[in-house]
């Protein structure tokens, strides 16, 4: 059963080593929440490691800037392991080929700009017009403020017909970016496999990006998977993969799930503890742990 706690602090030294998801946990999108900076901060400075661990479609170096940009301290994490840098090693390898079709903003221009020569291992990548692809990477839509998947209809049809396959550098159907909710790469490679299409996918929940987060892990600390907690807000990805990991978790509810388990916005809030029982049967998902927001 899902144990409700107060504070991170009152099962944190139980773990040596935590995964903590960013969009719903750590920041909105525009800024860090405070109290979530305080509590990884606290972790951190009794000894403990936190590894970012994101659905971003953006590799290290890009999500690194992204930090910066809004605020959040260099010194609060020890390393990132992101779909983007995942998405790449299986770019490179040419699982959608070498000649693809970029389908997202272009402020995610940085995964192909940051792909690194020991991850391309000689090959060259050419992002190229639809009309000459062998396949897709989306890193979401070009503008999230406005369109939706259904958008995108004809594009993804003409792609099945070629039998391209589709890359998605990001899994999330959605996040919430302030109060407003936009679709990511995720809502666009499910549609993609709802017309028959074949998507890939190397994010959360899937089992390269927490392969790519033990080797990051291990590069600075001998940790036990016993001894590892992942903290996040999508019950689809976060917890889901954690536990098929089996790896303990912290659901924050006040994310993405902040309807339906009644929690407020305040970041003292916690879930209705019914409403999460519900919403985690629904699921048939059991995270050992749950709190409003991370604090």
């Amino acid at each position: 059963m899902t144990r409700i706690i107060e504070s991170f602090d009152e099962i944190s030294a139980r773990y040596r080593a935590a995964y903590v998801d960013l969009w719903g946990c750590l920041h909105n999108g525009y800024r860090p929440y405070a109290q979530a900076v305080a509590a990884l901060a606290r972790y951190r400075a009794r000894g403990g490691k936190v590894i970012l661990l994101t659905n971003s479609p953006r590799p290290r170096p890009s999500v690194i800037r992204q930090l910066d940009k809004i605020g959040v301290p260099r010194d609060l994490y020890d390393d990132i392991a992101a779909s983007g840098d995942a998405s790449q090693f299986a770019l490179a390898s040419g699982a959608v080929g070498y000649n693809v079709y970029h389908l997202g903003p272009e402020r995610d221009l940085g995964f192909f700009r940051d792909l690194p020569e020991d991850v391309l291992q000689g090959h060259e990548i050419r992002r190229v017009p639809l009309e000459q692809a062998e396949g897709i990477v989306c890193t979401g839509l070009f503008d999230d403020d406005t369109e939706t998947p259904e958008d995108y209809r004809a594009t993804l049809l003409y792609a099945k017909n070629k039998g391209m396959k589709l890359l998605c550098t990001n899994p999330d159907q959605f996040v919430d970016k302030g109060d407003h909710r936009i679709y990511c790469a995720g809502a666009i490679a499910r549609a993609y496999e709802e017309m028959g299409g074949v998507s890939l996918y190397f994010g959360k929940p899937h089992p390269p990006i927490y392969d790519l987060a033990r080797q990051r892990l291990d590069a600075i600390a001998d940790v036990e998977d016993s001894e590892i907690i992942c903290i996040g807000d999508g019950i689809n990805t976060d917890i889901r993969g954690a536990m098929a990991e089996d790896l303990d978790s912290l659901f924050i509810t006040g994310g993405l799930a902040a309807e339906e388990t009644h929690t407020a916005p305040d970041e003292d809030a916690q879930p209705d503890p019914a409403r999460l029982k519900e919403f985690l049967d629904k699921a048939q998902l059991s995270p050992q742990f749950a709190m409003g927001h991370l604090r």
